[in-house]
């Protein structure tokens, strides 16, 4: 007989390897610093976003033949894991102009997690003229840098107003009013301590998002 008994069939991964399509063209949606191995996470992300590129039936799969990550991490929150994924500054217009059926499509790919995106920004401290610049550009100071995040973890839900709170102790912590128009959307009200938790990881800052009361 020419079958083949099943110990002698490469397993599936091995069979995926050659084909030369689905993984190397997820792996294109991947890139590291300096040619570091993604992790498997990244991977599995990386393939979520290249099977909505290439979905018959998806509105957003020309933006995203542009869009590419540079990492990811899941991060534990209350009773859930929120998947925060990082990608290059100059992708980030595009993900911004999909970014709610972008975050729509993946969370229905990644169980119900919260996905967060934002984009990768450089801080420059005040030693920046060693680095032969003159000036140092406003959009890369720490403290805009961390308001341009504030931004990227609640979008597409814009911002409508912030207020600084200094405790007793000198601690401070920032209230962040979110547009109410966007209140019923897309399970907004639910991210509030998503949003909370991803802001703190990402600039060691508290911050408390809610929307107006009426």
């Amino acid at each position: 007989s020419s079958l083949e008994p099943a110990s002698a069939r490469p397993p599936p991964s091995a069979l995926l390897g050659r084909r030369p399509g689905a993984m190397f063209n997820a792996r294109k949606k991947i890139l590291k610093d300096k040619g570091a191995a993604p992790t498997e996470l990244e991977e599995e992300v990386a393939k979520a976003l290249f099977d909505i590129e290439v979905s018959p039936s998806s509105d957003i799969k020309a933006d995203l033949r542009d869009v590419y990550i540079s990492s990811a991490q899941d991060l534990e929150v209350k009773n859930r894991i929120a998947l925060v994924v990082h990608v290059p500054f100059r992708v980030w217009k595009t993900v911004r102009k999909i970014q709610g059926r972008l975050i729509r499509e993946l969370e229905k790919k990644f169980n119900k997690k919260h996905v967060v995106f934002v984009a990768n920004r450089t801080i420059l401290d005040k030693n920046f003229r060693r680095k032969g610049l003159q000036v140092r550009p406003r959009s890369r100071t720490l403290t805009s840098v961390h308001e341009s995040m504030l931004e990227d973890v609640v979008g597409p839900t814009e911002i409508f107003g912030k207020r600084t709170r200094i405790g007793v102790d000198g601690s401070k912590l920032l209230k962040v009013i979110l547009d109410p128009k966007d209140k019923d959307k897309e399970n907004v009200e639910a991210k509030l301590a998503t949003f909370s938790a991803v802001y703190k990881k990402l600039t060691n800052k508290e911050a408390v998002f809610q929307f107006p009361e009426v």
